[in-house]
């Protein structure tokens, strides 16, 4: 379902621009209609508010909750079921952060990624992404929304793109505070700069060397990562946010010297942010999460080089973390 479905419906009850204005509000930031100090019977004309109650149903059906899973460190992973039955992922961050998924499953196949393993399924509606930030907000504060969950979103980007201006307008989260995450795609820089709600961008990079690159991300738009940067450095000098490298560290692969020496030549100067995110391991694949002492040297290493990096400990360790792997646990038929 698109966001236009949900306006369509508004207006067929006689719902004028701010009515539906009101109605969105409400909705993706999880408010009762009569939370302000007017109440409904003073604003909304009678037709929308006897037709709200079934808008409102609908809405809630859009994506259900099946299961939810807290971690030690604040997090919470939750397990949605769309109305066909599919199931995505989202991930209540510590400090008012949600991780969303903007598709079933992902087409670009990452080597160390179980979502990658069970390809695409289908694209999500923009709805059906802005229903995980209303089903967060029902249960806590957010913030801080990050489009890095199941799915890539440059392969679903008018549903993501939609998403964006609601929650950035109606959704009263900061621009700065929506990030989209992609491995690097020329329509993104084409469609991002011309957007009303401009989001901060996280690209997935992984390695400096383009044939590794390949190997760990088969599918992934093949530009070469110097190329990548320079594409993304013009985003960041355009909308003043950093661009925040995402660096998914597997030992013995890319957190190696060499690496470190080529991220320095290739970041220094530029408007970035290098996030370290040690593997989150995923039972059958062939990697190992670094030690925890390496990934600070690394980390370290940079800031000495003058470039800015951050080590972040992926959330989420002690509930199948990784994209996919809860939905795989679910649906994992019992032995």
């Amino acid at each position: 379902m698109r966001i236009d479905h949900i306006r369509q419906r508004l207006r067929a009850h006689g719902a004028k621009p701010c009515h539906e204005q009101l109605a969105l509000r409400a909705w993706t930031q999880a408010l009762p209609l009569d939370s302000g100090r007017r109440r409904p019977e003073h604003f909304l004309p009678a037709h929308v508010r006897s037709a709200l109650p079934a808008i409102a149903a609908e809405l809630k059906a859009i994506a259900r909750l099946r299961s939810e899973h807290r971690g030690e460190d604040g997090s919470a992973r939750l397990l949605l079921e769309l109305a066909d039955g599919q199931t995505v992922e989202s991930v209540l961050l510590p400090r008012e952060g949600l991780c969303v998924s903007t598709q079933a499953g992902c087409a670009v196949g990452c080597v160390f990624c179980m979502t990658g393993r069970d390809g695409l399924r289908r694209h999500l509606g923009s709805a059906e992404i802005v229903a995980q930030v209303a089903l967060a907000r029902a249960r806590r504060p957010v913030r801080k929304v990050v489009f890095m969950g199941m799915g890539e979103p440059a392969h679903n980007l008018d549903n993501v793109l939609e998403a964006i201006d609601l929650l950035g307008t109606e959704g009263a989260i900061g621009h700065k505070s929506l990030v989209f995450s992609s491995v690097g795609d020329r329509r993104v820089f084409d469609r991002l700069p011309l957007a009303t709600v401009k989001p901060a961008l996280a690209l997935s990079l992984h390695s400096t060397r383009a044939e590794l690159r390949a190997k760990l991300m088969p599918r992934a738009p093949r530009i070469d990562p110097a190329e990548l940067v320079e594409l993304a450095e013009r985003y960041a000098r355009a909308t003043s946010y950093p661009i925040q490298y995402q660096w998914t560290l597997l030992e013995g692969v890319n957190d190696g010297d060499e690496e470190l020496d080529r991220i320095a030549g290739l970041l220094r100067g530029k408007y970035a942010v290098m996030n370290f995110i040690p593997w989150n391991a995923v039972a059958g694949l062939p990697f190992k999460r670094p030690a925890w002492e390496r990934a600070v040297a690394l980390a370290r290493g940079l800031l000495q080089r003058g470039i800015l990096a951050k080590l972040r400990n992926s959330a989420g360790q002690d509930i199948d973390g990784g994209c996919g792997q809860l939905r795989t646990r679910t649906a994992a038929p019992a032995t």
